[in-house]
């Protein structure tokens, strides 16, 4: 099963650095037209990041996990924004942004979301957050430690992260993975730019 996981990440990876070779190409070749390079790029984007998080997520039951859309200034306005304005949006309004997010995973009892996983590697990216690990115990990554690890059910552990490796990060306990929204995940980002390091002083 691990070796079609890295089969998986292997395909996605040559999808990701065929993206960036045609792009380049589309942009040497129609320099000049700004506009197919927008449409092109659009499409590109959407072809990619769209089936990991919305093709694959579950429909929530009907009337739970869902509030409709208000405007800022709590009257009928303009139409909900584009979720990924809305995302970028809102990781440039936070005051700090982790650069690596663990997520702990605990729950014995269900079995594991993987579209709600994807779901929040996405928002990761979209949000800006550079590093993404689900349970790296071995530290073979060369990635830098965690800010931030959101851990997700009952049990109080680090499963596998080791102490030197979690000492200054942030450790945000979420009831489940499943069917997780959107607000959720942020208001655990606001909760970490809310928080003050201080690095053992």
């Amino acid at each position: 099963m691990t070796g079609l996981y890295e089969l998986l990440w292997r395909v996605l990876h040559a999808l990701l650095c065929l993206h960036r070779t045609l792009t380049y190409w589309l942009r040497v070749r129609f320099g000049t037209w700004n506009w197919i390079w927008r449409r092109c790029c659009r499409a590109a984007s959407a072809a990619v990041l769209a089936p990991l998080g919305f093709t694959l997520r579950k429909p929530p039951a009907v009337g739970r996990n869902r509030r409709p859309y208000r405007h800022p200034r709590g009257g009928p306005g303009a139409a909900a924004p584009h979720p990924r304005l809305r995302w970028r949006a809102d990781g440039r309004s936070l005051q700090k942004l982790p650069v690596h997010m663990g997520l702990v995973i605990t729950e014995e009892e269900q079995e594991t979301s993987y579209s709600d996983i994807a779901s929040l590697v996405v928002w990761c990216m979209a949000v800006g957050i550079s590093y993404i690990s689900v349970y790296d115990h071995q530290d073979s990554s060369g990635f830098p430690d965690p800010d931030v690890v959101l851990k997700f059910g009952p049990v109080e552990s680090t499963l596998g992260y080791l102490p030197w490796h979690i000492r200054l990060t942030e450790i945000i306990s979420l009831p489940s993975h499943l069917n997780i929204r959107y607000e959720d995940f942020f208001s655990a980002l606001r909760q970490y730019a809310a928080c003050e390091q201080r690095l053992g002083k």
